[in-house]
């Protein structure tokens, strides 16, 4: 197991280090010039030269990229090319903000997915698992942006029972702070469970069908007491997988959810770092998005060699 950590963590610093080669490639491929965007188009030539200097991008590619990935094993992403702000300190208080976002949403979908899939599994021939298996179809089909704008509709315009937006944070006031929260986790949380319902489901129907469910029921188990003590942990290994991707899809729809929800987020920061063309501010934030993926993924390929004697 050890020698199995340590291939996947090598795995893990390599991946991340080409990762960091991509995302520096593709932002060093776009049109403009942060000095000549900073200063203007009444900007003389040797203003021009003079705050490349300052920013560094008159060095050659290979060494600004050396120069910013050291920074980034030393916690130091640079300093903003607009504001002059250091980015580091930007990315550690928004992330905060965003991982709150994604576990909550997580948890929503686990709540729903995990006995919604299984009592679809159970009674999959009866008309109340059908219906179950229906919405979560339809669950499937709708956006998170789109749920997030039908919920506020219906909690904060119609019922006012919830606020429409905005973050308080959780040292102010804890229940305005997850009064706030509600709805950003609900409409992550719904749209991912939707899709986690449909592998629960799936992944339990192929364990009902073991040979070791029905010797279980055989020697006087009932089918909840087999299920609950041989099928359930057997049924994970293929949802932690899903579990996972859906981690990283729900880290991405956090994006667009904070836009809607107006929460300030790695995802805000991100789309204000794009249109104020601060290229070194959106580079570290799609690092960090990147980086946080390959870790999920890492810690998704330990849990299933953990939860799957086979493997080891």
């Amino acid at each position: 197991m050890i020698l199995y950590l340590l291939k996947r963590l090598a795995v893990l610093l390599a991946s991340t280090a080409v990762a960091a080669v991509a995302v520096f490639a593709f932002m060093a491929l776009l049109p403009g010039d942060p000095a000549e965007i900073a200063l203007g188009v009444n900007a003389t030539p040797e203003a021009v030269a003079e705050l490349r200097r300052q920013f560094g991008t008159d060095r050659p590619p290979g060494v600004q990229f050396l120069d910013w990935f050291g920074g980034l094993a030393q916690g130091d992403f640079g300093t903003s090319y607009v504001t002059s702000a250091p980015i580091g300190p930007q990315i550690s208080e928004r992330l905060g903000v965003t991982a709150v976002l994604v576990l909550g949403g997580m948890v929503v979908a686990l709540v729903l997915a995990v006995p919604l899939g299984t009592f679809a599994a159970v009674h999959h021939r009866n008309p109340l698992g059908a219906a179950i298996s229906a919405a979560s179809q339809l669950g499937i089909a709708v956006p998170a942006f789109l749920a997030g704008i039908l919920l506020v509709f219906v909690f904060a315009v119609q019922a006012q029972v919830l606020p429409s937006g905005g973050y308080v944070p959780i040292a102010e006031d804890p229940g305005e702070w997850l009064r706030g929260l509600l709805l950003p986790w609900l409409s992550l949380g719904l749209v991912q469970g939707a899709v986690l319902t449909r592998y629960v489901r799936s992944a339990v129907l192929d364990v009902m069908r073991e040979d070791y469910l029905r010797t279980a029921r055989a020697k006087g188990r009932g089918s909840t007491g087999a299920l609950w003590r041989h099928g359930l942990r057997n049924a994970s290994v293929p949802v932690v997988t899903v579990l996972g991707l859906q981690l990283a899809t729900l880290l991405i729809g956090a994006v667009v959810v904070e836009r809607v929800f107006v929460i300030p987020g790695l995802g805000d920061l991100l789309l204000n770092g794009v249109a104020g063309r601060d290229l070194l501010l959106v580079q570290g934030v799609v690092m960090v998005l990147v980086a946080a993926v390959l870790l999920i993924n890492f810690v998704v390929d330990v849990a299933y060699h953990l939860l799957d004697p086979r493997l080891r």
